[in-house]
């Protein structure tokens, strides 16, 4: 019968099925409809650095990046993050066979995953954890446990003893993310050093997902979990570009590891985008090479501004966390009380939020699998001018009283 589907199957499988439509897309639909401040998705509401603009511009009319680029990314740019590396962490990587270019870190993630997991391969990942872990997981037929980040005063903290009674013998990968979304929290070198001694012993691989590595503050410190003993040739450290120069767009990631590990997720990179963002990768060779000025800069405008934000919402009633490293404040909102709380279920807070207040955020819960960990908090983006930030802190005090 025309118009009929040939079977009764849901069309999407069954890995992908509890995932739905991200969050980001329903709550930035949602800042569109209501003509709301989006606090909700972390991308900045202005451009990174003129010279780097332009020279895009410059690659685009050079015919630089036009035509496909090689597979692992443009030798320019390989050799800038190998530069960069090297610079900032002291670590060595080859351009040619320790370097991978991405379509955004978010492919990288992919990629590792679907090059390094057999079905029924388990995972741990530390939650919340950032939404596309838990989808690569999947699609990788892998199995995702997850370890909490519990409040902790002012921050969260990650409980070592639950991670190490997590591993089992099915435990093939460690997926590690410092700076952490949405928390803020930055692992320390005692944690890091936990982890490397834990992987090392179990003999488990690492992704660990590093793109917030300039945006830390106060006396928090990046310190990458491939510089640990043992660490360099079991991981697969993953960057980007979007986070660090505002072209989140652009979506420029790399990988990077030892020649085996990178080879690997090669071989699953080629089969998604193949390449991408082909001019874009000779700017992003010549943002990483900027100066220390420019990083110093960056980092401390993000701090003014989290600043902003932080100190508002807490006048306005939020609980709020300290955030240590990235972009995101994470909220308690029952400090608000129950109404305004709508008894702390983020979901029904945020979905109201809008039409409430006119600014909209992000329920943590869809980070978690554990939900009622999750379900009173919620996260505030501070990639924003500082004047739009001063509004909509102004909207959530009146929301408050």
């Amino acid at each position: 019968m025309t118009g009929m589907t040939s079977t009764a199957r849901p069309h999407l499988n069954r890995r992908l099925a509890e995932f739905g439509t991200t969050i980001f897309a329903e709550m930035s639909a949602l800042a569109v409809q209501t003509g709301s401040i989006n606090l909700g998705q972390g991308f900045p509401d202005t451009d990174g650095p003129e010279e780097i603009r332009e020279a895009a511009v410059r690659a685009l009319r050079d015919g630089r990046g036009n035509q496909y680029p090689p597979g692992p990314g443009v030798p320019e740019l390989r050799a800038a993050i190998a530069a960069h590396q090297q610079r900032r962490y002291a670590l060595t990587y080859d351009p040619d066979t320790e370097v991978l270019v991405t379509a955004g870190a978010t492919e990288a993630i992919a990629a590792a995953l679907l090059a390094l997991l057999e079905p029924g391969d388990e995972v741990i990942a530390f939650e919340p954890y950032y939404d596309s872990y838990a989808a690569c997981i999947a699609m990788a037929g892998g199995t995702r446990v997850p370890v909490t980040l519990r409040p902790d005063g002012d921050s969260f903290r990650l409980d070592l003893d639950e991670l190490r009674a997590a591993v089992t013998d099915r435990t093939r990968l460690l997926l590690i993310n410092t700076p952490h979304n949405p928390t803020g929290t930055v692992l320390t070198r005692e944690e890091l050093t936990a982890i490397a001694e834990l992987a090392v012993e179990r003999d488990l691989l690492v992704v660990t997902d590093e793109v917030y590595e300039h945006l830390v503050f106060d006396d928090a410190e990046h310190i990458p979990l491939a510089t640990f003993p043992g660490m360099r040739d079991r991981t697969v450290t993953i960057g980007s570009a979007g986070k660090t120069f505002s072209f989140t767009g652009w979506k420029v990631g790399w990988a990077t590891g030892s020649p085996s590990l990178v080879s690997a997720v090669r071989s699953a990179k080629q089969f998604l985008t193949y390449v991408a963002s082909g001019p874009f990768q000779y700017a992003v060779a010549e943002a990483l090479a900027l100066p220390d000025s420019y990083f110093e800069a960056f980092r401390a405008d993000m701090r003014a501004k989290r600043d902003v934000l932080a100190s508002g919402l807490a006048e306005a009633g939020f609980g709020v966390f300290r955030t240590a490293g990235t972009y995101f404040i994470t909220t308690d909102i029952r400090p608000l009380g129950t109404e305004l709380s709508q008894g702390g279920d983020g979901f029904a807070f945020c979905r109201a939020l809008p039409e409430r207040a006119g600014v909209v955020a992000i329920p943590n819960a869809v980070f978690y699998d554990h939900r009622e960990a999750g379900a009173p908090f919620v996260r505030f983006a501070f990639c924003k001018q500082t004047g739009v930030l001063e509004e909509a802190v102004k909207r959530l005090k009146a929301l408050a009283g």
